[in-house]
């Protein structure tokens, strides 16, 4: 097996039930103190003894009321509802740690770039550069109503808004103060230059934003941004911004597909293929021989909840399994919501069923399970990233904060030895940690907004 280095987050949520249902029942279990500070801070101590990436913190907009036509079976079971901002969560988890990093999930149809700019420079300032930004377009028409329209947006036009979204955003991150423009000069009285601050006019299809960036340039600018759509849009769209891509894989081909279609869309944007790191969903159980390891999967499965996995499917693909019987076929329907997850389950050479998918589900979430020693478990990590190319992964949560000390305590020791895992944390910022350098590259759109010399940025999309 290769030497690769294996990046690592852990994937988490600002609520009860992330992504393996049902395990909030579990009496080991303390994921229904989200709501405390003191919930964020313990795991942010724990991730960073680990030497975790990041924390990779999912949200949403809206509930997930497809499955039965109703919020009951969401609400008993706690799928993602309730949930809070994860932007609160930041600050307190960076004062207590000095390296992690923060991947944040924020949907930008319902946001305004003007202010949601200034949101993300003060927490890179506040973290010294170690925040990162998910970039969602949302896909629950619950959300849609909530926020006053009649229904969602369609898919391909979200994109299309996000991409002068981000235009917007580059210009007030990147262009509206000169990198030399804060002088703190007391004897002078002077702070800041006036004539390296500029005002950004942006007059576009689906936005109008005149004036000057209210932040002052933070560590990183603009943060590393995240993106996990996989649709052929979505591609598109990670190819021109994306720096890391977050994809939830089932098989090693079909991964490896993927990832060389995210790598290939990178290229075609003008990028290098690298430019790019892909993170892998994935579901480890482990414990310090394999007997223990099944033993303590089947106890999870009994406190797991299926139904509530097929309840958070039904509202990703927009179709509502349970007018379907065990063993109907699933069909390919158009919908405006993940196009990826109708493909994951109607596409390919095996026929998905109700029944298989609920079989799928045993630990309430689809994402790949490892389950076995430390060994077992890092051989198929290193298999993974050799077989597929991706650069690392997502830890999903089981029983919680279990399944993240079970997986530092056995794991990390064992991908360490086997000099596939740092032993000590780079310094500096999140981009810098990831990519080698404090700034977005120059072959980045968002390089292209830096303000060069008596250059006044006019956004014209």
């Amino acid at each position: 097996m290769s030497k690769k280095p294996i990046l690592l987050n852990a994937f988490n949520m600002n609520c009860v039930g992330h992504i393996n249902h049902g395990l909030w029942t579990h009496p080991r279990d303390t994921s229904a103190d989200y709501r405390k500070l003191s919930y964020w801070t313990d795991l942010a101590k724990l991730l960073e003894r680990g030497l975790f990436d990041g924390l990779f913190i999912a949200d949403i907009v809206g509930v997930y009321d497809v499955y039965q036509q109703s919020a009951d079976l969401t609400l008993r079971e706690s799928i993602q509802l309730p949930v809070n901002d994860p932007l609160m969560l930041v600050s307190a988890m960076a004062g207590v740690t000095e390296h992690l990093g923060f991947g944040l999930t924020v949907n930008l149809t319902y946001e305004a770039p003007y202010l949601f700019a200034r949101r993300f420079s003060t927490l890179d300032h506040l973290t010294d550069g170690r925040v990162g930004w998910n970039i969602v377009t949302g896909y629950l028409d619950s959300a849609a109503r909530a926020m006053g329209l009649r229904e969602q947006i369609a898919h391909d036009e979200r994109y299309d808004r996000a991409d002068e979204f981000l235009d917007v955003l580059y210009q007030l991150w990147e262009g509206s103060w000169e990198d030399d423009a804060v002088l703190r000069d007391r004897a002078a009285r002077v702070f800041a230059r006036p004539d390296k601050v500029h005002r950004i006019r942006h007059h576009g299809r689906y936005y109008d934003v005149e004036g000057y960036h209210l932040s002052e340039p933070s560590p990183q600018r603009t943060p590393v941004l995240f993106q996990a759509g996989s649709s052929a849009r979505g591609q598109t769209f990670a190819g021109q911004h994306a720096e890391c891509v977050f994809l939830s894989g089932q098989s090693q081909s079909a991964t490896r597909d993927q990832v060389a279609q995210f790598r290939q869309a990178a290229v075609q944007a003008g990028r290098r293929a690298d430019d790019v790191k892909v993170f892998m969903g994935i579901t480890v159980v482990v414990d310090k021989t394999e007997k223990l390891a099944r033993e303590k999967l089947a106890e999870y499965q009994h406190y797991a909840s299926a139904e509530a996995g097929l309840a958070h499917f039904s509202a990703g693909s927009g179709v509502d399994y349970s007018t379907y019987a065990l063993d109907d076929p699933l069909r390919a329907v158009k919908t405006n919501a993940i196009e990826s997850s109708i493909r994951r389950a109607t596409g390919g050479d095996t026929q998905f069923t109700v029944r298989r998918l609920l079989d799928q589900l045993a630990l309430g979430g689809r994402y790949a399970t490892i389950v076995g020693d430390p060994q077992q478990v890092a051989d198929a990590l290193q298999q993974w990233m050799d077989v597929t190319d991706i650069d690392g992964f997502n830890l999903a949560r089981t029983v919680t904060p279990e399944s993240y000390a079970d997986f530092i305590d056995l794991v990390v020791p064992e991908l360490q030895n086997r000099g596939v895992y740092k032993t000590a944390y780079a310094l500096g910022t999140l981009r810098r940690k990831l990519f080698g350098t404090d700034r977005l590259p120059d072959a980045h759109p968002g390089a292209q907004r830096r303000r060069q010399p008596a250059q006044e940025l006019v956004g014209h999309p």
